[in-house]
C-alpha cells in the first residue's frame, strides 16, 4: 500500500470519477461538492474527515476505513459498508441518501443517522446497538439476526421490525412506531 498521508486539506467540486484519489491515509480533510460515483475507493483510510455534497453512489470500498468520518447530505446509493474495514469503523451519516446500501455483519456502534432516506438498506447480522435513527425513513429496511439493543426507533418510521428475529432489549420505539413490531402478524390497528 502507498504510503500518501494527507492532513487537513479541503477538496471542493473534484471529481474523482474522471482523476481517482490517490490510495493514502487522509486525516482532518474536508470533501465539498466532489464526485466519487462508480469510484474505487478500497483500501484508502479516512480518519476524522467530512464529505459534504457528495456523491458516492456505488463507490467500491473494499478493506476502506471510515473511523469517525462524518457524511452531510451526500448521496450514498448502493454502498456496500460491509466491505470496510472492520476496524474502529465509526461512520455518522446527516440528511444523506443512503438507499440500497449494506451494512451487512458490520458493527457500527453508537452511529447517528439523522434526517436520512435509508429505503431497502441491509442491516443483517449487524450490530447497531446504540445506533440513533433521528427522522429516518427505513422502508423496506432489512432487520434480520440484527443487534438492536438500546437503538433509538423514537421519530424514524416506515421500518418492519421482526422482534423474534432480531434482539430489541431496550430499544426505544414511539407509541405509533410500534406498529412496526407487529407487521409479520397480519393484524389491523385502528
Amino acid at each position: 500500500m502507498n504510503n500518501l498521508f494527507i492532513e487537513d486539506k479541503t477538496f471542493t467540486k473534484d471529481d474523482f470519477a474522471k482523476d481517482a484519489l490517490a490510495i493514502g491515509e487522509y486525516e482532518n480533510c474536508i470533501f465539498n461538492d466532489c464526485n466519487f460515483s462508480n469510484t474505487n475507493l478500497s483500501n484508502i483510510k479516512f480518519t476524522d474527515c467530512e464529505f459534504k455534497n457528495c456523491n458516492l453512489s456505488m463507490a467500491k470500498t473494499v478493506n476502506t476505513s471510515l473511523r469517525n468520518v462524518k457524511f452531510t447530505e451526500c448521496k450514498l446509493l448502493g454502498m456496500h459498508f460491509d466491505s470496510c474495514n472492520k476496524m474502529l469503523l465509526s461512520p455518522h451519516f446527516y440528511g444523506c441518501i443512503l438507499n440500497l446500501s449494506s451494512f451487512y455483519k458490520q458493527s457500527i456502534k453508537k452511529t447517528v443517522f439523522k434526517n436520512c432516506s435509508l429505503h431497502e438498506v441491509d442491516f443483517t447480522e449487524a450490530d447497531i446497538s446504540e445506533l440513533i435513527f433521528d427522522n429516518c425513513d427505513l422502508s423496506r429496511a432489512v432487520f434480520q439476526h440484527t443487534v438492536l439493543e438500546k437503538t433509538d426507533f423514537r421519530t424514524a418510521y416506515n421500518y418492519s421490525i421482526n422482534p423474534e428475529l432480531n434482539r430489541i432489549k431496550k430499544a426505544r420505539f414511539s407509541a405509533q412506531g410500534v406498529i412496526g413490531l407487529l407487521d409479520k402478524y397480519d393484524i389491523e390497528i385502528e
